[in-house]
C-alpha cells in the first residue's frame, strides 16, 4: 500500500466500521469533565442555599410571581437544543457538512431564544417591582436567590451560545470535514450540562 493510500486510510475516523474515538477520553474531554465537576459544585451550593433559606423562612409560592408557562417553553427549547447538538455531532461523523451546520444553527437558535425569554422575564418582573434587592410580597431573599441562580445559569447559556457560534464558523470553514468530531463532542458535554442544570433549576425554583 502506498504512503498516500495509507495516509488517506488513517485519516478516516471510521476504520473497518469502528469509531476509534468512541469511549476514548481525550485531554480536552478530561479537561471539560474537570471543569463541569467544579462548576456543578457551584450550582449545588446555590441550590442547597436556596433550599435552606426556603425551609427556614416564610417563602412565597413561585407560581404566584414567576412566569412558569413561558419558562416551561424556554425549558422545552433548551431540551430540544440538546437533541440538535447530538444530531450535529452525528452529521459530523457522517461528514455531512451542511447537515452539521444546520443542526448547529438550530442549537444556537434554541440557546439564543432561551436568553431572549429570560431577558423578557427579568424585564417583566422588574416592572412589577421585583428586583434583586426588593420583593414587596415577602422576604427579599426570594427575589435575590431567583436572580442569582437563574442569572448564573443564563451566563452559562450565553457562554455556550458564543462557543457554538465559534464552532459553527470552524465547521463552515471545513475544519470538521475529516469527520473528527472530538471538539464538537467537548462542546456537547458543556451544552448538555447547561441543559441538565436548567432542568434542576426550573424544578426547584419555579415548580416546587
Amino acid at each position: 500500500m502506498s504512503d498516500h493510500a495509507h495516509g488517506a486510510h488513517s485519516s478516516n475516523p471510521l476504520i473497518g466500521g469502528v469509531d476509534p474515538q468512541f469511549g476514548k477520553a481525550s485531554p480536552g474531554k478530561i479537561g471539560m469533565w474537570i471543569f463541569l465537576g467544579t462548576d456543578g459544585m457551584s450550582f449545588s451550593g446555590f441550590l442547597i442555599a436556596y433550599a435552606v433559606l426556603r425551609i427556614k423562612l416564610e417563602w412565597p409560592h413561585p407560581a404566584e410571581h414567576l412566569g412558569i408557562f413561558l419558562s416551561g417553553i424556554a425549558t422545552f427549547l433548551l431540551i430540544c437544543s440538546s437533541v440538535s447538538m447530538v444530531l450535529a455531532i452525528d452529521a459530523c461523523k457522517a461528514r455531512n457538512r451542511q447537515a452539521m451546520l444546520n443542526w448547529l444553527l438550530v442549537t444556537i437558535a434554541g440557546g439564543a431564544t432561551f436568553l431572549c425569554i429570560q431577558a423578557y422575564e427579568y424585564t417583566h418582573l422588574i416592572s412589577l417591582g421585583i428586583t434583586l434587592t426588593n420583593f414587596e410580597h415577602g422576604t427579599n431573599l426570594f427575589a435575590s436567590t431567583f436572580y442569582l441562580i437563574t442569572g448564573f445559569h443564563g451566563l452559562h447559556v450565553a457562554t455556550g451560545v458564543g462557543y457554538l457560534i465559534c464552532e459553527y464558523l470552524n465547521a463552515k470553514k471545513g475544519n470538521y470535514d475529516n469527520g473528527d468530531y472530538n471538539r464538537l463532542e467537548i462542546l456537547g458535554l458543556f451544552w448538555h450540562f447547561v441543559d441538565l442544570v436548567w432542568i434542576l433549576v426550573f424544578t426547584f425554583v419555579y415548580l416546587l
